[in-house]
């Protein structure tokens, strides 16, 4: 695996692709528009909705990795199936997963959604988590991506997809509940958190977990994932969404909220994973918690999101190139050694 084309050149897009470079692939960064400034890889403008078009340009490449909204994503899964090459991305949605599973059983390259950070990241870390467990009864998996001066009610700010976030905050979630798999509704399980003394509320949202109740189901009495906010968030959003009905309007729901809650460049993504079992005969406690923020990478200052979602992806596609991982079927995040990752180039950014 040399050459790669990089789908989608926004924040995260853009930066996967430069540390794609950095690590010696040839990259090909394919949007609508060529992004702005200097940058070390090859642009392409490509429609993307021509199936024709994305054929022919994808049999120039040994792998993909889409950075556009999930919706767009089946459709790319199945183009690189079609031509044989390796297929990476960043999705939360079950459905999506799901189709590229089934895609996976024929494929002559590797098929690996969900390789951002939730789910992705931290799939990864819960699996080593329930590992160190001779009976593992719990794993529950946070995550919060936030604006680190957070102002109004909602507390928040969109630095994610709007897409992404409409799509995890409405759709049910997944879980393993006293050793049954069972789909719950999502901003629910509310539960307050703290790290390093900042209090954190906690909801069930959709995607986060992947594959993980299938692989675990019968090993793990209980598994969840829950988004993190700063406290209040939750309400703001079911008032939101369920009372002014905008759960009934998606795409302008995502346009109204990133409106009023833009980007901010000084952020932080919160990573929370503990898990409880026997260890040896006694009841033990295992943490992975850490407070990720801006750095200074390929060069430039990127957001704590910005490097924590395109460096997972990254460090996956260096450990598929390297022989660490498999080169064709389907890749469950929970399959990805930790020890493994972290010792990869960009994925020793984590360790931190």
């Amino acid at each position: 695996m040399k050459n790669i084309a990089v789908l989608g050149l926004g924040k995260v897009g853009h930066l996967a692709a430069e540390l794609l470079h950095h690590s010696g692939f040839k990259v090909t960064g394919i949007d609508r528009v060529a992004p702005k400034g200097d940058y070390p890889f090859a642009f392409k403008s490509l429609d993307l909705s021509s199936s024709d078009a994305v054929d022919k340009e994808f049999k120039k490449h040994d792998a993909v990795l889409s950075c556009l909204p999930f919706a767009l994503n089946i459709a790319l899964a199945r183009a690189a199936h079609d031509v044989g090459i390796h297929y990476f991305d960043l999705t939360e949605d079950v459905p999506t997963t799901q189709a590229i599973l089934g895609m996976s059983k024929t494929a002559k390259g590797l098929m690996a959604p969900q390789c951002g950070l939730a789910p992705g990241f931290i799939g990864i870390v819960g699996a080593d988590l329930i590992a160190q467990f001779d009976d593992c009864r719990s794993c529950k998996m946070r995550v919060g991506a936030l604006p680190q001066n957070p102002t109004g009610l909602m507390g928040y700010a969109f630095n994610w997809s709007p897409e992404g976030v409409v799509n995890e905050y409405l759709n049910d979630c997944e879980v393993i509940e006293e050793g049954k798999r069972k789909w719950v509704s999502p901003m629910e399980w509310l539960e307050d958190i703290y790290i390093d003394g900042i209090k954190l509320e906690a909801f069930t949202t959709s995607g986060g977990l992947g594959t993980m109740c299938e692989t675990y189901l019968g090993k793990v009495g209980n598994l969840d994932y829950k988004s993190m906010r700063y406290p209040g968030h939750v309400q703001q959003m079911n008032f939101f969404f369920h009372e002014l009905l905008m759960r009934d309007r998606r795409k302008e729901a995502g346009e109204i909220l990133v409106n009023a809650k833009p980007p901010v460049q000084d952020d932080v993504v919160y990573v929370h994973a503990a898990a409880e079992g026997l260890i040896k005969g006694r009841m033990e406690r295992r943490e992975f918690v850490r407070g990720y923020r801006p750095i200074d990478v390929a060069g430039k200052r990127r957001t704590a999101i910005a490097w924590t979602t395109a460096g997972s992806v990254v460090a996956i596609i260096e450990m598929v190139r390297d022989g660490k991982l498999p080169s064709h079927g389907f890749l469950k995040q929970e399959d990805i050694p930790l020890g493994d990752f972290l010792a990869m180039p960009t994925g020793s950014l984590y360790a931190g």
